[in-house]
């Protein structure tokens, strides 16, 4: 009885090994080539088809090796590029691509991190070819769309050339810049253009202050000229009418004239707190305090 439980566990633990070795799940994410004795001899979940799930192989006879069904993204090292106008750019680019063709990636890479090795290098040659023959103008922003498809087209045409299996989605570059020691060359370059420039608006301000400032003196020269003689000619014409006014009232009665004039100088002469004057009693100067407004007149 014993031996009998002993041989139904072996048997078991047999199958279970056995079925182990044989069925297989594939990820719809995923595809998978099954090798026989290093030999790839079939592709399960290719590009275009759908095979994902439970597979079966020979139990002990062949293994399975899978990779990627998605877009990998592969960011590649700095490069320092020479442009064609002699100028040296690191830039950092990144590459997009999908497997689709597992026997080949298989034969020709065997593995995906040989694979990003080998791609960054034919992304590094390209970019080199393309920039080189590009100005640093063009590489940094004027034609840096029509680059990058020119070197997405170089890196397929290369893959395609070598049986990598691959396909080649996108080719970018995530930043152009030059080196740190011709950066901090750019920036006295530019800090220099930007004090020059600010030095020439300057000048052009303080040239346009001046002119304003001398149009300003000017035009407050001309006006208190303009006033001034506006003001003389106006004073000018009241005192002559003044003269006219008392003339006319001179002439209609004399004593009256007198009489208002010595008014006058009474207030001018007496008006002041602190005037002294010696005169004789029977001045002409007091005649209308003792006479009255008829001075005398009968």
């Amino acid at each position: 009885m014993r031996n009998r439980f002993t041989l139904y566990v072996a048997a078991v633990v047999v199958l279970a090994i056995v079925l182990a070795n044989t069925l297989f799940v594939v990820d719809q994410r995923e595809q998978a080539i099954v090798v026989r004795f290093g030999d790839p001899v079939r592709v399960v979940n290719a590009p275009g088809t759908n095979g994902a799930g439970l597979n079966l192989k020979a139990p002990f006879l062949e293994n399975v090796v899978k990779f990627d069904r998605r877009n990998i993204a592969l960011e590649s090292q700095q490069e320092e590029i020479l442009t064609a106008d002699r100028q040296r750019l690191v830039v950092d680019a990144f590459v997009r691509y999908r497997i689709s063709n597992p026997l080949n990636f298989y034969r020709t890479l065997r593995d995906e991190r040989t694979a990003e090795d080998r791609i960054e290098r034919l992304v590094n040659s390209s970019l080199r070819q393309v920039l080189g023959s590009a100005s640093q103008q063009d590489i940094i922003s004027g034609r840096r769309g029509q680059l990058m498809q020119l070197t997405r087209a170089d890196v397929a045409q290369r893959a395609e050339a070598s049986r990598l299996g691959i396909e080649v989605i996108d080719v970018r570059i995530k930043r152009a810049d030059f080196p740190q020691i011709n950066e901090e060359a750019v920036y006295r370059r530019m800090q220099t253009d930007r004090q020059q420039e600010a030095a020439r608006i300057r000048a052009i301000g303080e040239q346009q202050k001046r002119e304003l400032m001398a149009a300003a003196d000017r035009e407050v020269t001309i006006t208190l000229a303009t006033a001034q003689e506006q003001g003389e000619t106006t004073r000018g014409e009241g005192d002559a009418q003044r003269t006219r006014i008392l003339a006319q009232a001179y002439g209609k009665d004399a004593g009256f004239a007198a009489f208002y004039r010595s008014m006058q100088a009474y207030e001018a002469s007496l008006g002041q707190g602190d005037t002294t004057m010696v005169l004789s009693p029977d001045s002409a100067f007091f005649r209308y305090f003792e006479q009255g407004p008829s001075g005398g007149r009968r």
